[in-house]
């Protein structure tokens, strides 16, 4: 797929995200907006997967950490074909398969149950334990915040990862910047995040998390590296292309009235043109 196709998948996903939360009655914007880009190179050309065969053993994982980022995942899943996209009017609908924060016993293509923050790359690192005990050729693929980075669980589960030389998991961190609370910096700062996970025994790369070129060639680069995992640090800006959410972290979660609706989607659209 060529890098302007993924780029308008990407658009596609922020658009119907945005309209998804706000249908909703409101939910997580700022972190949903973020990550369209990372999700269009996953799901349209990094990832092997099998939408109408969501089960098969030879998938690749992907692991959403950041579970409150769950309407833009059950986007790509359905503009990737594993269910149609009308079904996007049902999230957060009581009973739905389409919780906020995402469940892998309600939809087909959700391995794992996240929200708590911080379990995510434990999660993958079993996985991807598994498969190299198994021979197997299957990836793992892991999205956390840059907020998730204040959990210790995380740098336990780095340790992990690199003690078993896990060269078959990528982890991608969403550095927006911001979390629930106020700007990442002020709460606890992480930098430099590359050098520390690069102390743990990681190969670490820092990219433009809304070039879709750039994250396709980071991903190739993560494959090419034998004998130890890699992260990839992801520049972005939470609310992307919506300019009143745009690096705010009072919008990590929040309500839009009837004109911010318009005046959001006139934004994306013009961006989808620009």
């Amino acid at each position: 797929m060529t890098y302007d196709a993924l780029a308008s998948i990407a658009r596609d996903i922020r658009i119907t995200t945005f309209r998804s939360i706000a249908h909703a009655g409101g939910g997580h914007f700022g972190g949903s907006l973020s990550i369209a880009e990372i999700l269009a190179v996953l799901y349209f050309s990094e990832m092997t997967v099998y939408p109408e065969q969501p089960d098969d053993p030879r998938r690749d994982r992907f692991i959403l950490s950041k579970g409150h980022a769950g309407p833009a995942l059950y986007t790509a899943l359905a503009l990737r074909g594993y269910f149609p996209v009308e079904q996007l009017k049902l999230i957060d609908v009581p009973l739905s398969p389409y919780p906020k924060h995402v469940d892998r016993l309600k939809l087909k293509g959700i391995e794992a149950s996240t929200g708590p923050l911080g379990q995510g790359l434990s999660i993958g690192c079993g996985m991807a334990i598994s498969f190299k005990q198994q021979r197997l050729e299957n990836r793992v693929y892991v999205l956390m915040g840059d907020g998730e980075c204040d959990s210790g669980q995380g740098w336990e589960a780095a340790m992990a990862c690199a003690k078993y030389k896990l060269d078959n998991l990528t982890l991608i961190i969403d550095r927006n910047k911001c979390q629930i609370d106020g700007f990442c910096d002020d709460i606890m700062p992480i930098e430099p995040l590359g050098s520390k996970y690069e102390a743990f025994g990681w190969y670490a790369l820092q990219t433009d998390g809304h070039d879709v070129q750039a994250i396709s060639e980071a991903c190739s680069e993560a494959r090419r590296t034998i004998g130890k995992p890699t992260v990839i640090i992801a520049d972005t800006v939470k609310g992307r292309g919506v300019s009143f959410m745009e690096g705010q972290a009072i919008w990590h979660s929040g309500q839009v009235s009837e004109s911010q609706l318009a005046e959001g989607l006139a934004q994306l659209e013009e961006m989808s043109h620009g």
